[in-house]
C-alpha cells in the first residue's frame, strides 16, 4: 500500500506539505492552514514539485539561503488508499483524487481536485469526504 506524509514546514510562510506517493515519487501540494476533519472546510492545495520518496521521512532544519529554509516536521503519516476508478497518475492527469487516509491525525476519505480555468493549473482544494 503506497504511503502518505503531510510536512508542518514552519519556513518563510507556515504550512503543511501534502505529498502521496505516486510512481516512485511524492507528488506535493503546499496546504496554507491546517488540514481538517470537517467536511465542511476546504483548503487550498498548491501543486508544486515532487520529491523523492526519501524525503518523506525528513524532520529538521533547512537551514537559511536554501529553498524552503526553517523547520520541517512530520505531522502525520501513514498508508493511503486509491479510492476512484483510475489510478492514481490517471486521477492526477484528470484532477480528481480521491484516497483514504490511515494516519495518526487524519483518518477517513478525502479528496483533491483540481481548480478550473487558466492559470489555475496548480491550485487545487483539499478536503475530508463524508465516509
Amino acid at each position: 500500500m503506497p504511503h502518505y506524509v503531510i510536512h508542518h514546514h514552519l519556513a518563510r510562510r507556515e504550512h503543511w506539505d501534502l505529498r502521496l506517493e505516486v510512481d516512485g515519487v511524492l507528488k506535493s501540494w503546499a496546504v496554507p492552514k491546517e488540514p481538517s476533519l470537517d467536511p465542511a472546510v476546504k483548503r487550498l492545495a498548491v501543486m508544486v514539485e515532487d520529491h523523492p520518496l526519501e524525503y518523506g521521512g525528513f524532520e529538521g532544519t533547512i537551514p537559511e539561503g536554501q529553498y524552503g529554509a526553517g523547520e520541517v516536521r512530520i505531522w502525520d503519516t501513514g498508508p493511503y488508499e486509491n479510492l476512484g476508478p483510475r489510478p492514481m497518475a490517471a486521477a492526477l492527469a484528470q484532477g480528481r483524487v480521491e484516497v483514504r487516509l490511515e494516519g495518526r491525525r487524519l483518518k477517513g476519505n478525502f479528496a483533491l481536485i483540481r481548480f478550473k480555468g487558466k492559470g489555475k493549473e496548480n491550485d487545487w482544494l483539499f478536503f475530508k469526504m463524508k465516509d
